[in-house]
């Protein structure tokens, strides 16, 4: 167990480094057995944090988001983090002016995660596979950039489903109607 989480620290060092040495713009942390976000990158990627425009943190064990995250990365334009324990986002995430993407499928939101709300740049969001049931319709109509949201395998009340598809100007992609397979 220790050989691999050494394995785990080093590949996230690696690729951090990698990240700064060549002035990247994305950093790739997807699959490193993260539980948080280590402390120790805000201090190694200082230079470069403002030029970070992608950032991959899929198929984890996060179960939060801290708000100096966002701070720290507030030139992100796409996030991915899928396949983690996340249940909500911090309220910095309004801050992401620049955010075009965010997937956030595979994780344990049980309510559409409204500072998303707030990102007036927000084009398509990813939230396959979660426990949704509500989301709430006037709050997505008026994300005026919102081009996709995918609701696919949620448990969505089906008057929101008949509800949904003429009040939102973008596509909903929710799951045919009835019990869903066991994943």
């Amino acid at each position: 167990m220790q050989k691999k989480m050494g394995e785990a620290v080093a590949r996230v060092a690696r690729r951090v480094n990698d990240t700064v040495e060549n002035q990247g713009d994305s950093l790739d942390l997807a699959e490193c057995k993260l539980m948080t976000f280590p402390v120790g990158i805000y201090k190694a990627m200082r230079s470069v944090a403002g030029g970070i425009h992608r950032i991959t943190l899929a198929n984890n064990e996060l179960k939060a988001l801290a708000g100096r995250f966002v701070t720290t990365f507030s030139q992100l334009r796409e996030l991915n983090l899928e396949g983690n324990y996340l249940h909500r986002l911090p309220e910095e995430v309004r801050s992401l002016l620049h955010l075009r993407a965010i997937n956030l499928s595979r994780n344990r939101f049980r309510h559409f995660p409204e500072p998303l709300a707030a990102v007036g740049t927000l084009e398509t969001v990813e939230l396959e596979e979660n426990e949704i049931a509500d989301v709430p319709l006037e709050l997505l109509a008026a994300m005026r950039s919102l081009r996709r949201l995918n609701l696919r395998a949620n448990p969505l009340r089906a008057e929101l489903r008949a509800l949904a598809r003429p009040l939102v100007p973008f596509e909903l992609l929710v799951s045919p109607e009835g019990p869903q397979p066991a994943p």
